[in-house]
Formats: structure tokens, sequence, C-alpha cells
């Protein structure tokens, strides 16, 4: 419940956003086990839904574990260039359980019947916000650091998906060359 309450401060900018989140140990495993279940929700919910592609779930659960390696790692960097990596387990609590929650609102979405276009710009801007306000209200980074942040998390992903697409074709759904 109380992640739940952070991750509502988040959304709302709420300056006392961090002290809903445990940022120990118990806290770091308890929000990975979120994270793990987040992504057999984004993995597994469409195929409740009815829309069941062969083997969609086991590419995404791939394509979840690589692109979370990804962010931890640019992460992690930008954060050590910024001489502040001990906002790093702080920023991997919130992030896993915002990821939780994204996930679970995101499939509320797809039940709704929204054209996947709007659903997709909704929790998208969603994403975008938790992840400035983690930046700014959990790790405390400054205007400037916070930009760095998170253009380094999309350039880090958009190179990574590139990477990925040119080693296996078949996880973006694009056949290999003949």
């Amino acid at each position: 419940m109380q992640a739940a309450r952070g991750f509502g401060a988040l959304i709302t900018g709420n300056r006392q956003a961090a002290s809903y989140f445990d940022f120990s140990r118990r806290g770091l495993i308890g929000s990975l086990i979120a994270l793990l279940l987040a992504c057999t929700v984004t993995a597994f919910g469409p195929q409740f839904l009815g829309t069941v592609t062969p083997g969609a779930a086991p590419r995404a659960l791939l394509l979840d574990g690589m692109f979370y390696l990804l962010q931890i790692a640019v992460g992690y960097l930008v954060l050590r260039q910024l001489k502040r990596e001990d906002g790093f387990v702080p920023f991997l609590v919130a992030d896993n359980w915002a990821t939780f929650f994204t996930s679970i609102l995101s499939l509320i979405v797809m039940t709704m019947g929204l054209p996947a276009d709007i659903a997709v710009l909704a929790v998208g801007l969603l994403v975008l916000l938790v992840e400035i306000n983690i930046a700014r209200l959990i790790v405390t980074l400054s205007p400037l650091q916070i930009a760095m942040f998170i253009v380094a998390q999309l350039v880090g992903s958009a190179v990574g998906l590139m990477i990925l697409i040119a080693l296996m074709p078949e996880m973006a759904g694009v056949a290999p060359p003949v």
C-alpha cells in the first residue's frame, strides 16, 4: 500500500514521495518482485484479453528483461558521471514500483477499448511524468541533471532496440533477410 501511495505521489509531484518507499535491501527485493509481476502482467495480459499471438509472451519477457538491464546500466552510468551513485538504489526501487503500477494501469486501459494510439500516448506521457518525478523527488537531481538522466535513458533504449532488431529481427516481428 505504501508503494501505491508513493506512485500516486510521483504522479502528483508530491515532495513526500520518497517517504512512501523502502530503500533498504528488503525494499529493493520487494520492488524486484513487483517488477517480475509487472513483466508477467505485460507479457501474458494480452492473452487474457483475447489478443493471442503465438510466442508473444516469451518474446515480451525477453524484451522486458533486456530493456530493464539496459535501463539500469544507463541509469547507473549517468548517476556515476553525476557523482550521485547514492541515488541508484532509490531510483531502482521507485522505478520498479512505478513499472508495476503502470503495467496494471496499462492493462486496465487496454480493457477499456480505447484506440491503441490514444492508450499508448496516455501511458507514455504518464511514464515520462513519473520518470521525471523519480529523478526530481527520489534521486533529487537538478533540472539539468534530470534532463541528462531522461535523455540518456531514452537514447540508451533506442540504441538497444536498434541493436536488438539487428541481432534478432524476429523479436521485432521483422522477417530475417533471405
